[in-house]
């Protein structure tokens, strides 16, 4: 393949009327109910029982409450983007196709990968955690009898191989391979139990909350103040926004809601209903155990492993940690079902495009679910879980998650701003000179409408402004500490970095939107998106370097698979020579067709 037509194929793209018709061979069945249940129980899953009295004793004190806050609104602007893609292409994939039908078959193939890379590890993940659990209740004796059984002595895999949590993660798969419905129904009875177990705590622990204890200080040396100043804020600011990074992870599953978005039954409504109202009953959950958390127990007397257990036994409640693990499993269980239901839609929907193997894709005419594409998803899970130690891989999954929101924040801005009906209406000329794309900058002729230069020029503003995150979060990154320590020079190019991005802002902003209407949309595009993107971007910045590392070889394995199968078995590769073919026999009009599974399109050129 000569490189002009590598790049053609890099730069091909869905078009966005196939993807938001309401054509499907999967079931919708799923109301918001079910939408904002699998958002809740994928996101609120055993972090609840934990994260909040670990980032309180050693990162935030009692304004973790503050942490959860910011955390809550940096994911409610992801949430948003996600919402506005999810009512736009009510489609199984959700950033995998958001980025085909913006940036094209190469992006949205890296995209797809990370994010089966994130279901894989997170699922394989919570149902050790799972195994973990129920093995506590039993005094370890499954851990004692795998062991002695079939002992692993090898570096970086378990001690034992988990059989307990491979034998749950496929019945899991089944679960979701015999129905959507059914499996949403097992979700909702989850995330109810492990809500009203939340509830429990929050009120129990009401009942012996002291706001005194947000004014204590421990004793404190200048030699050893590892736990703080004591107070409300005992770690200063830099402590609450640290919390908020890592709080920020207690927020990510909701994506799970529109990779559901083939299988709602009004999409354009329902998605951004459920997103908004899961973020808001986690944030509510979050708030209301780490509120009651450190008004009944000083921050730096909890237990940071198992904080609700340590705080009913202080205060001689000791029977009330069986409902907590009990609300912990069923947690889990639904974090579980969270994890894995997008998993198998991310295949169907690369496999339906041609861009994996296309027997991963095929739908069950019974079950209406992609069959094979659950149970071979569940049996890598499967694996993963049994025989792998995964402590080292769990950043890896917010590598995913984060770059998703990323590309979904970029392809609002995108689309917000591509080319309007009243200009295709009007056939203007436009000349593309350096003249007229500084005049266009500042929007000189005071467009109203979006044109070809106004929506190519707002592309380019979007990939500078990418850089420029990367450049800035970079340095903060880097050089926090020495400006926390008083030295002030780095704050230079950070200043001059953040005019910069401001500068891009405000330019994108004065350019024209697109005149489509729109079920639902962001408010106050750019700059809502634009902080989605910072946030996001920093927060990699923040991740080691071996889980780069370890993310780049994922990557090489996904990149060798596009360009031995992907790219040559695309759906739109396909289209292209047969709208060549058909072309040349004069058989195919401007606007071009959907035949089949196949897309038939033309271009002007």
């Amino acid at each position: 393949m000569r490189g002009i037509d590598l790049w053609r194929a890099f730069g091909r793209k869905k078009p966005m009327e196939d993807c938001s018709s309401g054509e499907t061979s999967l079931a919708r069945c799923l109301s918001a109910l079910d939408l904002t249940a699998l958002g809740i129980g994928s996101t609120l899953g055993v972090g609840v029982y934990v994260l909040a009295g670990s980032v309180a004793m050693k990162t935030a004190g009692p304004a973790v409450i503050i942490s959860f806050a910011i955390a809550a609104v940096a994911s409610m602007i992801a949430g948003l983007c996600y919402a506005e893609f999810g009512a736009r292409v009510p489609r199984a994939g959700s950033a995998y196709v958001y980025s085909y039908v913006t940036m094209g078959e190469f992006v949205a193939f890296l995209i797809g990968w990370t994010l089966i890379l994130e279901y894989v590890i997170g699922s394989a993940s919570v149902v050790r955690g799972l195994s973990t659990y129920v093995d506590a209740l039993f005094n370890n004796s499954m851990r004692n009898a795998f062991e002695s059984a079939a002992p692993i002595d090898v570096s970086h895999l378990s001690t034992y191989p988990d059989f307990f949590a491979f034998g749950v993660t496929l019945a899991f798969s089944v679960a979701l391979a015999v129905g959507a419905k059914e499996s949403s129904t097992a979700n909702n009875v989850f995330t109810l139990a492990n809500l009203s177990v939340v509830l429990f705590v929050v009120i129990a622990g009401a009942m012996k909350a002291n706001l005194n204890n947000w004014k204590l200080s421990p004793s404190c040396t200048k030699a050893d103040c590892s736990k703080g100043t004591g107070g409300f804020m005992p770690f200063g600011l830099p402590g609450v926004i640290t919390g908020a990074a890592t709080c920020f992870y207690g927020f990510i599953g909701f994506d799970c809601v529109a990779t559901a978005g083939e299988e709602a039954k009004n999409p354009q409504r329902n998605i951004p209903i459920a997103i908004i109202a899961s973020l808001t009953v986690v944030f509510l959950a979050y708030f209301g155990v780490s509120t009651v958390l450190t008004t009944v127990l000083p921050y730096y007397e909890q237990n940071p492993d198992a904080p609700f257990p340590h705080m009913f036994k202080t205060i001689g409640w000791d029977w009330a940690r069986y409902i907590v693990t009990a609300g912990a499993i069923c947690g889990l269980c639904a974090s579980l079902l969270g994890s894995m239901f997008p998993l198998p839609r991310i295949i169907y929907a690369m496999a339906s495009d041609g861009l994996i193997f296309k027997w991963m894709g095929k739908v069950s005419s019974r079950f209406h679910t992609p069959l094979m594409g659950t149970l071979s998803a569940g049996l890598l899970t499967g694996v993963l879980a049994a025989i792998f130690e995964l402590s080292q891989l769990i950043n890896m999954m917010s590598i995913g998650t984060l770059l998703a929101y990323s590309i979904v924040a970029a392809c609002v801005l995108i689309l917000r701003y591509e080319e309007s009906n009243s200009y295709e209406k009007k056939n203007d000329v436009e000349i593309f000179s350096a003249s007229t794309i500084v005049a266009q900058l500042i929007n000189y002729k005071r467009l109203t409408y979006s044109t070809r230069l106004t929506s190519r020029l707002v592309t380019s503003l979007v990939f500078s402004y990418f850089l420029v995150c990367i450049f800035l979060t970079s340095m903060i990154s880097a050089y926090s500490k020495e400006v926390a320590d008083g030295n002030l020079t780095p704050l230079i190019p950070m200043s001059i970095l953040t005019v910069v991005l401001m500068l891009i802002l405000l330019f994108i902003h004065l350019q024209p939107k697109c005149d489509k209407q729109l079920s639902f949309s962001v408010p106050c595009v750019p700059f809502i998106p634009g902080l989605s993107i910072l946030i996001n971007v920093y927060l990699m910045m923040m991740l080691d370097i071996m889980t780069w590392v370890r993310f780049a070889i994922w990557m090489a394995v996904g990149l060798s698979i596009y360009f031995c199968y992907g790219i040559w078995n695309s759906n739109i590769s396909a289209t292209s020579k047969s709208t060549k073919m058909n072309g040349q026999n004069g058989q195919i009009g401007q606007n071009g067709w959907k035949n089949g599974d196949v897309y038939h399109y033309t271009t002007n050129s």
